[in-house]
């Protein structure tokens, strides 16, 4: 997914996620443009996944 597609669905992919972690909290899910790698970094510690499988897994959503 790159950043574009990323950044207009990212409310949606959001609520998804939070319903599968339900630990992450807003602050963790924050999107701001250019911050990426700072989102991946988040979700990495908080799920334990790759950013390869965090890409794989929210294309899948």
């Amino acid at each position: 997914m790159d950043k574009l597609e990323l950044k207009g669905k990212w409310n949606e992919v959001k609520g998804k996620v939070k319903q599968a972690y339900a630990d992450l909290t807003d602050d963790d899910l924050k999107y701001e443009d250019g911050k990426d790698d700072e989102l991946y970094g988040k979700l990495q510690q908080k799920t334990g996944k790759t950013r390869d499988e965090l890409v794989d897994w929210i294309k899948s959503l």
